[in-house]
């Protein structure tokens, strides 16, 4: 019997436990009937109050925006824009400085190539001139020296020349007398040295 009880016990606390997991889904849909649980966003009655607070913060965030923040972004904006635009115009006014200075600078360095070429002629020029004055002052003084050169050797020669004929008379005689032992006459030597000649 002891053993009936026992089994008895846990049957009837199973079924009051049953009974009490079926009763909870029931009970909840009784707390939510008497407001007590779900969102408020979607019940009807409190629709109107989120409307008004709807329009409230859009009427705030839309003077915000208007009188605040769209002014002040415009005024960026805007500084911007000028800030873009006058740096624009000071490059291109840049440019055209710098553009200008080419052309001068390449004006410049025409000219001055033009010069150069021109004096480097001048210079060719006057040192062809003054080489050939050099070359001719120098020919002249050769010419002058050889002029004298060939005036001494002339002289040399005739005075050589002279002394020839004296310098054969003593030869002669001085062979005659070898060979023959006596003395040779001056004038049969001279005679026959101009027999010779």
């Amino acid at each position: 019997m002891a053993a009936e009880t026992q089994h008895t016990l846990p049957a009837a606390e199973a079924g009051e436990a049953l009974k009490g997991v079926e009763a909870t889904p029931h009970a909840t849909t009784e707390a939510e009937g008497h407001g007590g649980g779900g969102l408020p966003q979607f019940r009807f009655e409190y629709w109107g109050g989120q409307i008004v607070w709807a329009l409230i913060i859009f009427a705030v965030l839309y003077v915000l925006l208007g009188r605040v923040f769209v002014p002040r972004l415009r005024r960026v904006i805007d500084e911007r824009e000028r800030t873009i635009s006058e740096a624009i115009e000071q490059a291109r006014k840049v440019q055209g400085e710098a553009e200008e200075q080419r052309r001068v600078a390449e004006s410049e360095v025409t000219e001055a190539r033009a010069k150069a070429q021109r004096m480097a002629a001048e210079a060719r020029a006057k040192a062809a001139a003054d080489a050939a004055e050099r070359q001719a002052a120098e020919d002249a003084k050769v010419a002058e020296k050889i002029a004298d050169a060939e005036g001494r050797i002339r002289a040399a020669r005739d005075a050589a020349m002279k002394n020839v004929g004296a310098i054969a008379t003593d030869t002669a005689a001085a062979i005659v007398e070898k060979l023959t032992g006596k003395p040779a006459a001056k004038g049969e030597i001279e005679a026959a040295l101009k027999g010779v000649r």
